[in-house]
């Protein structure tokens, strides 16, 4: 800052040599003037913005309820690979767990759950999913697993799944299921990290 003052002074001197041979009177009104504009612009720089500062910190402190209700909010309306108007085209989700297969569900037992109907092959599977839907439901809403993982959104095959940690994952087909089990930590954790954005697309 005060290498800046120093080449404004500067410039100052050199414009005083040529209107001082010429009109005083002018030297005097723009040497005031510039040094003033000079002082304030240097002011400007160095302070802080007090309004900026206000809006900073009251940002900081949002209250917790209203991140809770957006939360909550989000939950709601979470996205859900839907396919022939039905979540995950139609499989029971609760059937990879108990029969460790993929089974198609019936219009005779379904569930409304996050906006979707969600299908099942019997009213005990039903139930079960009614009684703790998120321990059933396949992770990143259905969608491929592994394409998330590389931040898009895409299709399932039901006959392509795994469970991992007592969670669902979906994905494409016979082939990308392979990439994803080459590095099963690896594509989650960086699914993980794209799920937040993708779920709002």
């Amino acid at each position: 800052m005060a290498f800046a003052a120093t080449h404004e002074v500067a410039k100052i001197m050199n414009i005083k040599q040529a209107l001082l041979t010429r009109r005083p009177s002018i030297f005097s009104a723009v040497l005031a003037a510039t040094v003033g504009l000079t002082l304030g612009l240097g002011a400007c720089a160095s302070a802080p913005d007090a309004s900026t500062t206000a809006v900073d910190s009251a940002s900081t402190e949002a209250p917790a309820a209203e991140a809770t209700a957006t939360t909550a909010e989000a939950e709601s309306e979470a996205k859900v690979y839907v396919k022939d108007g039905v979540a995950i085209g139609g499989a029971d989700p609760v059937a990879y767990f108990t029969e460790e297969s993929f089974v198609p569900g019936s219009t005779e037992h379904t569930y409304e759950w996050q906006g979707v109907t969600w299908q099942f092959a019997t009213a005990e599977n039903r139930n079960l999913f009614a009684d703790n839907p998120e321990e059933y439901a396949p992770q990143y809403g259905g969608y491929c697993a592994w394409a998330v993982g590389q931040n898009a959104l895409a299709a399932i095959d039901p006959n392509s799944w795994s469970i991992v940690d007592g969670k669902l994952y979906l994905n494409a087909n016979k082939r990308i299921q392979e990439r994803w089990n080459k590095d099963i930590p690896g594509n989650i954790a960086l699914a993980e990290g794209n799920w937040p954005t993708l779920s709002q697309q």
